[in-house]
């Protein structure tokens, strides 16, 4: 048995790679989290962006539960139901041909990474193996995904990293164009949404361009949904709200509902780019992992990407020129507040008060279920506004 107070055993026993907030969550339901004293808390993080329907959601612990009884895993060796399913639902619903499953964002990432290469090699030839990313973006924390992503901070530390990115600056076209003149590349990979970057959506214009310029040079485009898919932002995937078709989509976080998983979805061009012996995962497709994002791809609908839409209209008309309240940017139901007084002080006053954002660089996050109802919404955002101005 765990003591009591389990705060000192996970200092002196596990690594110390996070700074905790002092708050133990024991139990969640719904959008509601509770502490080891039975304090309620609105959950606005959901794991960050990971239990797309809250706590416990009981329709996806039956499907999960439903495969437990069958087999917990096997060997992708042999075939299984969840991962063919999975993979069928990715391709109806996204236009993509193949999807490689692994167990976390940055392992996507890092199929995205080298299916690039390895094609940009047989379609381009040797020396085009750089690929452009931009400047603030976040790919993930191996060291590889960590030198794809365009942030000094985390490039001091580690070395040497992976060679072969190049930075390019947000909503600057020309910027991206410098490089493909100067450098042989093979790819560009972004995030249409940066969020640990701080919630910054691309502009459309600059999305419409880096794609036209993809085509012109005979280059792939990755678009890294790792955060921002799976109903996030409004639409299944964003690329579907910008009108583009990616040739690698990444993507994990959510797709899961709460089990780890992620997934690398091929389109045309690069669809027979991985060949037998030359990608693998241990537990990539586990069969209860992909059970339960069967029941989370196959439940957001039409009707819960609008409930989606008008969460956000909500939020953003609420907090826009609030007290206390400089800009709120993001997409959908991931959304970045830039508050006059610090982040970190509003998300401890906000905890204080029964409510959990949380902080992407200078800015309060939230990150809500997508279907938190209106009225426990509505309590959250009022203590929020409250806090920021101040009362």
């Amino acid at each position: 048995m765990m003591k009591n107070n389990i705060k000192p055993s996970d200092k002196e026993y596990v690594a110390s790679t996070y700074g905790r907030f002092d708050l133990e969550i024991v139990s969640g339901k719904g959008s509601y989290v509770y502490d080891e004293k039975g304090k309620e808390y609105i959950d606005m993080a959901t794991g960050i962006a990971v239990n797309t329907f809250g706590l416990c959601d009981e329709e996806w612990i039956n499907a999960v539960n439903e495969q437990l009884t069958r087999f917990q895993h096997v060997s992708n060796l042999y075939y299984s139901e969840p991962c063919v399913r999975l993979a069928e639902l990715l391709a109806k619903r996204t236009g993509c041909k193949k999807t490689f499953f692994s167990n976390s964002g940055a392992e996507a990432n890092e199929c995205a990474i080298k299916t690039a290469r390895k094609w940009a090699l047989e379609n381009k030839g040797e020396g085009y193996y750089n690929i452009i990313t931009l400047k603030n973006s976040f790919h993930g924390r191996t060291v590889t995904t960590l030198a794809a992503t365009g942030q000094d901070v985390f490039h001091t530390t580690f070395n040497p990293f992976t060679e072969g990115f190049l930075y390019a600056e947000a909503n600057r076209l020309d910027t991206v164009e410098a490089l493909v003149k100067e450098y042989k590349c093979g790819a560009v990979m972004m995030e249409l949404v940066q969020g640990e970057g701080g919630v910054l959506a691309l502009d459309k214009d600059f999305v419409d361009g880096v794609f036209a310029l993809c085509k012109e040079n005979n280059m792939l485009l990755v678009i890294d949904e790792v955060q921002t898919g799976n109903g996030r932002t409004g639409s299944l995937y964003a690329f579907q709200q910008y009108g583009i078709c990616p040739d690698i989509v990444t993507t994990a976080k959510g797709l899961g509902g709460g089990l780890p998983i992620g997934a690398t979805m091929f389109f045309e061009r690069t669809e027979n780019t991985l060949t037998a012996g030359t990608h693998g995962s241990t537990f990539g497709g586990n069969p209860v992992s992909c059970a339960g994002a069967v029941n989370i791809i196959e439940r957001i609908d039409d009707a819960v990407l609008k409930g989606v839409k008008e969460r956000s209209e909500y939020i953003v008309n609420e907090l826009t020129g609030a007290d206390g309240i400089k800009s709120v940017s993001g997409l959908g139901l991931m959304l970045g507040i830039e508050t006059e007084r610090d982040a970190g002080e509003i998300i401890k006053e906000c905890m204080d008060r029964g409510v959990l954002p949380i902080k992407a660089k200078n800015k309060v996050r939230l990150l809500p279920a997508l279907n938190i109802p209106m009225d426990t919404l509505k309590k959250a955002i009022s203590v929020i506004k409250a806090v920021a101005k101040g009362e």
